[in-house]
């Protein structure tokens, strides 16, 4: 598909979301920053961003700051998942299913007005690798109250096709080296020599989330233990053509760096034919082939603009 970046606004330095919790599914708190726009009774579709595995909601920072800015803003709301960020963290069988997750940002549009007020009852859903698989499950189950569903590098791909593994081998593959760990100036060090030009005080303050200094001057990662496995699991576990199928509204997938064997651009055709073999619209693809997995911090302007192009 055609973005158009040079008509996305400029982002707005000076913004600073509020944060709030709302009653995600089965009581469990769930956090989200709201990133300001226009009240709550605009005609416009909101926007609800979901991170994807380990991240949390500050990842969305320099797109939220093109959509709810100066210009022609949009409410603009990103989420912690249960298991990251300020979120809870329960330790219950089934609590990350991926039902459970979309009915978390169900709640959360819900609890931030984007949803059940006056006018439209009808929002974007905007996620990131294992938030693209939610975002997906969670406008499958708004049918007409999901205006547009944006994937950004995910949620169209079985992690097994893709990796070649199985998740307790994906999950071995998630331990960070011990140098990065070493303290907090070697792992923000290392998070901006991922590309240094992109580096600001919003990925310093994405990455510090992500993270938890011990006493003894080491990090560890934020996101629990038990919830990440868990996940995981739930990603493995995901068939991204029926969801896709389900869903009323246009789809628009960016996909970043591709594979070797090109396996991602196949699946993404292959949903998007699946869609269109039960009478949807197929999916509009962007691609950025030499662009890394965090779209957000690479490529902020075009996410926006993919937003937008749903959004009305």
């Amino acid at each position: 598909m055609e973005l158009r970046p040079t008509e996305v606004p400029e982002p707005d330095a000076t913004l600073e979301p509020a944060g709030f919790m709302v009653d995600g599914d089965g009581g469990d708190r769930i956090h989200f920053l709201d990133w300001g726009g226009p009240p709550f009774t605009s005609a416009a579709p909101g926007i609800l961003a979901i991170h994807g595995l380990g991240q949390t909601a500050w990842i969305w920072a320099p797109v939220a700051r093109r959509i709810s800015g100066i210009g022609d803003p949009r409410r603009f709301v990103s989420v912690d998942l249960r298991g990251h960020g300020l979120s809870d963290a329960p330790t219950e069988d089934g609590r990350y299913d991926l039902d459970v997750l979309a009915g978390d940002a169900v709640a959360v549009a819900e609890g931030a007005g984007l949803l059940g007020g006056s006018t439209g009852d009808r929002i974007v859903m905007v996620g990131h690798g294992l938030g693209a698989i939610v975002a997906a499950r969670a406008a499958a189950r708004l049918g007409a109250g999901c205006a547009g569903l944006v994937l950004v590098d995910g949620g169209w791909e079985r992690l097994d096709v893709t990796t070649g593994l199985d998740a307790d081998e994906f999950l071995r593959g998630l331990d960070e080296p011990p140098e990065v760990l070493r303290s907090l100036a070697a792992f923000l060090a290392d998070r901006k020599a991922f590309d240094p030009g992109t580096w600001d005080a919003d990925q310093e303050r994405a990455a510090r989330a992500t993270i938890v200094e011990t006493h003894a001057g080491r990090v560890v990662p934020s996101a629990r233990p038990h919830a990440t496995e868990a996940s995981v699991r739930a990603m493995f576990d995901y068939d991204p053509r029926p969801t896709l199928a389900a869903v009323s509204a246009p789809i628009v997938a960016l996909i970043a760096a591709d594979d070797e064997r090109g396996s991602r651009a196949r699946q993404l055709a292959d949903a998007s034919a699946t869609r269109e073999a039960s009478g949807r619209d197929p999916i509009a693809v962007a691609s950025f082939v030499h662009d890394g997995h965090n779209l957000m911090r690479y490529r902020p302007r075009e996410v926006a603009a993919a937003i937008l192009s749903v959004a009305g």
